[in-house]
């Protein structure tokens, strides 16, 4: 371990030096000048301190203060060394938190006890930062393994919903997407437009708890059926609720929302304006969107201009102007996503 002498007195530094020789696996650094001493420790941490008080220019207490400054040595254990006198210095050294002191002339088996208490202790130290290190790193990693399962359970849960719909796995990917997109252009923090887009594919997982005839109905639904249809928020709420992480938090508020109107002619609570989760509006708006402008088996895609202007038809009644706005003030984006997000299907009915 590495000891900083600091001393403007060439004697004393070679003293210091020799004592410290004896003591094993401590290397020595002498410095005569405390600024430059200071300036060093800006480039590495030394593992104890021995600091004369008398020196000129910045003397051991302003060395202290400035050093306890630097960032990462407030827990460097530091000694000063001072005249027998010198009460009121020692004060004001435990005041700017020194940890031991020696007193002129210094005595060899004096030193040798306190700089091995304290490295004893530096040692300790680091091999607890260590040790702290080490332990964040794998809660870190446990916690990502984590999340990623998280993720995958429910994206698997959400392709379920999917394959029981007449939809394409890729309209997940272009509707998360697109409700990514509007979260950053709405100015959201990175990482709530992250959680947007993971928490988007869950908007229909409620889907699972409709009966096929209703689902799969190939005409028309009647009003008994429609109701039934409109349970699917509901329900999927309900297979959400009650989870701790924030992304099934935010799955189940998209699920119960992302029908609602902004005039408050939507289902299932009939909720207008702000009063709608915004999650819930933002996956509104990509969620058209994405259904107005792919091609299915049963209906040819809208062309983008038409499709546009059914959006901002609907903005300030089905949805929520700002969301609009932010959806379509980036037309390049849009066509970028629906660009990446194809699959074989949609290929072929283009």
């Amino acid at each position: 371990m590495n000891v900083l002498i600091v001393d403007d007195n060439q004697m004393n530094l070679d003293l210091f030096c020799h004592m410290l020789s004896m003591i094993d696996a401590v290397e020595a650094l002498p410095m005569s000048d405390s600024a430059a001493a200071l300036a060093r420790c800006a480039m590495m941490t030394p593992d104890l301190v021995l600091v004369d008080y008398m020196m000129p220019g910045v003397d051991g207490l302003e060395f202290l203060r400035r050093f306890r400054q630097m960032p990462g040595m407030t827990g460097v254990p530091v000694i000063m060394v001072t005249a027998d006198t010198e009460v009121g210095v020692r004060h004001e050294a435990l005041r700017l938190s020194a940890n031991d002191f020696l007193t002129k002339p210094v005595n060899y088996t004096e030193l040798n006890v306190r700089v091995g208490n304290l490295l004893a202790l530096r040692r300790a130290q680091l091999q607890l930062a260590e040790r702290a290190e080490s332990l964040a790193q794998a809660v870190h990693k446990a916690t990502a393994g984590l999340v990623a399962s998280e993720r995958e359970v429910v994206h698997r849960l959400s392709r379920a919903a999917e394959f029981r719909d007449p939809e394409t796995g890729s309209h997940l990917l272009r509707m998360s997407a697109y409700a990514r997109l509007v979260a950053v252009n709405l100015g959201l923090p990175l990482e709530e437009c992250e959680l947007i887009c993971e928490a988007a594919p869950m908007h229909d997982i409620g889907k699972v708890g409709i009966p096929d005839s209703v689902l799969l109905k190939p005409g028309p639904l009647d009003a008994d059926e429609i109701a039934i249809m409109r349970a699917h928020p509901q329900i999927g709420a309900d297979i959400l609720a009650g989870g701790e992480s924030a992304l099934l938090q935010a799955g189940a508020a998209i699920a119960i929302s992302h029908h609602e109107r902004y005039d408050g002619r939507g289902y299932p609570h009939g909720l207008a304006g702000e009063a709608i989760p915004l999650y819930g509006r933002i996956v509104a708006v990509a969620d058209v969107f994405d259904a107005l402008t792919t091609s299915r088996p049963y209906k040819a895609g809208w062309e983008l201009d038409r499709a546009v202007a059914h959006m901002r038809a609907g903005s300030g009644s089905q949805f929520d102007p700002r969301c609009v706005t932010a959806l379509l003030q980036d037309m390049e984006a849009m066509l970028e996503i629906q660009r990446r997000c194809q699959d074989d299907t949609e290929r072929r009915a283009a």
